[in-house]
């Protein structure tokens, strides 16, 4: 029986990392707000291209993976979400958890990480 080799929809993957403010009761706000993602945000997020979104904790550090189509400009696509409807004020919002300017971009508050390993290559 052979294997049918499956075709990768193209797409590209960032990861960031953050850190929160070091405070059990923000966290937990933290955690609870991303719950509860305002749809204007989620609606945001997906009509610049980011296809999916995960955002995983240990203690304070944050890690992000975002999936995005092809064609995706980190930064143009970015300051383009910036634009969007609620995005300032959730930006705002979470970042008291952040320990962020609240007027900080999220590219400013987000790091970019390198990959250094991929068990296919």
């Amino acid at each position: 029986m052979e294997v049918a080799e499956v075709a990768k929809d193209p797409m590209k993957r960032y990861c960031q990392t953050l850190n929160l403010v070091d405070d059990p009761e923000l966290i937990e706000k933290y955690c609870e707000a991303h719950a509860h993602v305002w749809p204007e945000i989620q609606e945001g997020i997906r009509s610049v291209g980011i296809l999916d979104m995960q955002i995983y904790r240990l203690d304070t550090k944050l890690f992000m993976i975002c999936d995005t189509v092809d064609d995706f400009d980190w930064e143009k696509d970015n300051a383009r979400l910036a634009m969007l409807p609620r995005q300032a004020e959730w930006e705002a919002y979470v970042a008291q958890f952040q320990g962020s300017r609240p007027d900080a971009p999220s590219t400013e508050k987000w790091h970019l990480m390198d990959k250094i390993f991929e068990l296919d290559k």
